[in-house]
Formats: C-alpha cells, structure tokens, sequence
C-alpha cells in the first residue's frame, strides 16, 4: 500500500496542480452561472440538471486527445433550501421544489480531470440585493458558516491537527448563536478519491469523538473544507425525501438482477468511484430499480437528503485548498459579498478574530497560482486545436 501512495502523483508535480486548477476554474464559473439561476420562481429540477449539463460539457472540452483520460462530475449538481442541510439532486419523478424570494439555497457541487478533484459549495438568499441586505437568522447563520470556513482555510496547513479545526468551527458558529451541523466531515481528496482517510469532523457526538481519528495535515495534501451551520441544534435527520445521489464502493460482489448488474457497470463506467445522480442515467426507472439491490448489498454508498427541524435554517460553505509548500493555494470558493448580510453577532474571540484578519493565501501561492493558470491557459487552447 506505501508503494502504490508513493507512485501516486501528487501537486508536487506542476502538471497535478494544473489539472487541480483546471477543474477549479471550471467549478468557480460554473458555480457562477448555476447562482444566476437561482431567482423567484425557479424550478430547483431544472437548476441541477443545468448544473450537471454544464459540467459535462466544460470537462468534456479538455484533453480531447487524452481518450482514456477519466473526467467529468465529481459531485452532482445539489441544491438544499432553507432547512434541508445536503444532498438535494430530484429525480425528473420525484416531487420539485420552486425557489421564492427570501429563500436560503446552497449549491454544492465539484468537477474532476484526470481524477483530480474540485469541489465547491455556496449560500445565497433569493433576492437579497444591497438596497435589501439580509439579517436575523439567515444572516447569522451564513455569516457563521463562512467565518467558520474562513478561519479552517487558514487552520488548514502543514503540521496542524484536525481536532484543532473542529474547535475553532464550533467557536465560530457559537459566536452567532448558531450550531454545526454535527458529524459532518471535510475530506482529504485524493486522485479518484473524495473521501480520503485525512478528515476533519464538525461538532462530533461523544462516540464520533472516540471513534474520530486525531491526524496531522502534510504538505502537497489537498482538502475539501466543507463547514455547515445550522440555526437550530446542529442534528441532521432523513425524511420521505428519496436519496438520488450514491458513490461506488471499491469492493467486489457478484449481483443476482440483471437489472443490478447493467446499472452497477454503467456506473462504474461512466463515474468510477465518483458521486453521481441517477437522474444522469439514460433511462431513471431502470436505474431506480439497479440501485436497490447494489444499495442493500453495500456496493454504493448513499448520500441521503438530510433535514433541521422545519423553521431552521442551514448555510455551507466548501473551498477546495491545496497545501503548497509556500502557502495554501485555494482553487475553489466565490468572493463572499458581507455588505449583504447584517447580524448583531460577531467573532469575539481575540486569536480567531486575528486569524480571520490575515491574508489566506502567500504572495509565493500567488505565483505558483499564476504558473499553474497559465498552464491551464495552453492546456486548454492544445485541447480545442
């Protein structure tokens, strides 16, 4: 196993974090448009299935001469309102949901080239605008979610320890009388791999305290800080709502259906270990059907649609953040536009106000930044030619 993580490249190779930054950009102006989307009156159905077009056909642009090169979605268009925390990707089947003004929306979603992965989630309010800033609740609570993410991007770094992450997060969002979501993780994402075993846990139960492993972030490692915050008690549960998105678990087991079978080698042709939608199936009954028996034998992992109690709210958001060697070169995440948002809560604690203070991101990252972007730049005309 050390032989196969020494082998495997890493953004210690220029290349690697051309790729990473490829698939970042892509994620940030996509996420972009999928924001633009997001208006009174919009069906969320329609949201998703523009999100996922649309990270098809950016990916599908590069390496067009690279034929077995694996690229595409890396998480599937979601878009969760207002007390639904995750995971929210309808089927064209199932019951929709119509944003309206004054709704609180995250989208999360990511992209992968060559299995090097960019993921990405954003909190928006349905018509807030400047003239009309946004307060109470949904402001602390977004207010929250982004200082927590803000102060992880800076905590995140060679050396330091994952449990010191989860404190501070937890300070952050108590500090706006809010909560985070509990047992949430933050990944390490590896190639091929969005669940690394590197992670960091938000506001563990006891048994998630025991059983979470104490680990030490390392340079050239890439992380997916994902930080959601709640208004209520922080404590996600299922309802009637039908999971849609699922992951392929790297193990082997002989099917007995037909229609199992067929599904479960579609999948893993098209998406590899990578999360995926049914709805990106050529015929959804069908896959609706292969995905229960994969599902009950262990061979797809479920990403299910969790909810706060009704009248709460949840924000998150997600930065992809690589661990250079001369600082953190952050490839996912949009400005944060703070004059739309007012609370009468703030950071009060000294260390994490300075830490929120400081730049995120080294003027050497910078350059590595530019280099890689260039990089990208003629990656991308050699793909087009």
């Amino acid at each position: 196993m050390a032989d196969v993580e020494k082998d495997e490249p890493s953004p210690a190779e220029d290349i690697v974090v051309t790729k990473y930054k490829m698939a970042g950009d892509m994620v940030n102006g996509l996420l972009k448009e999928v924001i633009e989307k997001c208006v009174d009156g919009a069906s969320v159905l329609s949201i998703c299935m523009f999100g996922d077009d649309r990270l098809l056909a950016e990916t599908g642009k590069v390496f067009k001469k690279e034929k077995e090169m694996k690229k595409g979605i890396a998480f599937p268009t979601c878009v969760s309102v207002n007390n639904c925390i995750c995971h929210f990707s309808p089927l064209r089947t199932d019951p929709d949901v119509t944003l309206k003004t004054g709704d609180l929306v995250k989208i999360d979603l990511g992209a992968h080239i060559d299995g090097f992965i960019a993921v990405v989630a954003h909190t928006l309010i349905v018509g807030a605008s400047k003239d009309s800033p946004v307060d109470g609740r949904k402001a602390d609570v977004i207010l929250a979610a982004h200082n927590a993410v803000e102060v992880a991007l800076r905590m995140v770094k060679p050396g330091a320890e994952n449990n010191t992450v989860t404190d501070a997060i937890q300070k952050v969002a108590e500090s706006y009388k809010c909560k985070p979501v509990e047992g949430m993780l933050s990944h390490q994402l590896k190639r091929h791999v969005i669940d690394g075993e590197k992670a960091i846990i938000q506001n563990p139960s006891e048994t998630q305290k025991k059983e979470h492993e104490k680990c030490e972030f390392d340079v050239h490692e890439v992380y997916g800080i994902d930080v959601l915050v709640s208004s209520g008690e922080g404590k996600g549960r299922e309802v009637e709502t039908r999971t849609t998105v699922y992951k392929k678990k790297d193990f082997v087991y002989q099917l007995k259906m037909k229609a199992s079978r067929l599904f479960l080698s579609e999948a893993e042709k098209k998406f590899g270990l990578m999360p995926f939608t049914l709805r990106l199936f050529d015929e959804e009954v069908k896959a609706k059907m292969g995905i229960v028996e994969c599902a009950k034998h262990d061979l797809m992992q479920p990403f299910a649609v969790l909810y706060e109690k009704p009248g709460e709210l949840v924000a998150q958001f997600k930065y992809t953040v690589i661990l250079m060697p001369n600082g953190p070169l952050k490839i996912t995440g949009l400005p944060f536009e703070a004059e739309l948002y007012k609370s009468e809560h703030s950071v009060e604690d000294e260390d994490l106000k300075a830490l929120l203070a400081q730049s995120a991101s080294r003027k050497a990252a910078k350059k590595k930044k530019k280099k890689a972007g260039k990089a990208v730049q003629e990656q991308t005309e050699e793909a087009d030619d």
